[in-house]
């Protein structure tokens, strides 16, 4: 794998969108957004309390390398999250990551999450030089199943009894993985 801080992009853009570090002072739009009880419970994690709730989730968890907001290029401001998380439950090895992701739900439905993907995708696979992209999602949550499929991951299996610590319960949950191989093929 290569150096990830020397090869990390500050920002990626698409056509609709621009992938760029989280600052604080996204704090009041990431609110706006990750307040909404439809957003974080289906992936895992509770609503947003209060802008400084926000402020302080993305100095202590999105400001981490990889992690860039989706910003909307029509608005310039943030209506989202994208990120590569490394060394996580499912990506245990130097060459592959997990994708992680949510989005406002005014943006539902427009594509935006798989354009997005697209884009960190490529970037994991040809500037970061991974080998494998991991991506889950709990049952239920057929928006994130229809994320993965669009962007070509493969099922691999199902958990059951899952604890999902943030929320303190236990779901079913269902995991994807993407190889390099198979991305260069569906390019």
């Amino acid at each position: 794998m290569k150096n990830l801080s020397a090869k990390r992009k500050k920002v990626l853009e698409t056509e609709r969108l621009i992938l760029r570090p989280w600052e604080p002072s996204d704090a009041e739009e990431c609110y706006k957004y990750a307040k909404d009880p439809r957003v974080g419970p289906i992936a895992g994690w509770p609503p947003h309390t209060s802008v400084e709730n926000s402020r302080q989730l993305i100095i202590g968890v999105l400001m981490m390398p990889e992690n860039y907001a989706v910003v909307l290029k029509e608005t310039g401001l943030p209506i989202g999250s994208i990120a590569l998380h490394f060394f996580s439950d499912l990506a245990k090895k130097r060459d592959e990551a997990e994708l992680g992701y949510w989005l406002g739900v005014p943006y539902w439905g427009q594509g935006l999450i798989p354009e997005a993907g697209r884009e960190l995708l490529r970037h994991a696979f040809e500037d970061l030089g991974l080998n494998r992209v991991w991506c889950g999602y709990y049952d239920g949550n057929e928006k994130s199943k229809r994320v993965q499929e669009k962007l070509g991951f493969k099922y691999q299996w199902t958990s059951d009894s899952l604890p999902v610590p943030q929320m303190g319960e236990t779901r079913t949950g269902h995991v994807n993985c993407l190889t390099k191989e198979e991305w260069e093929s569906n390019k």
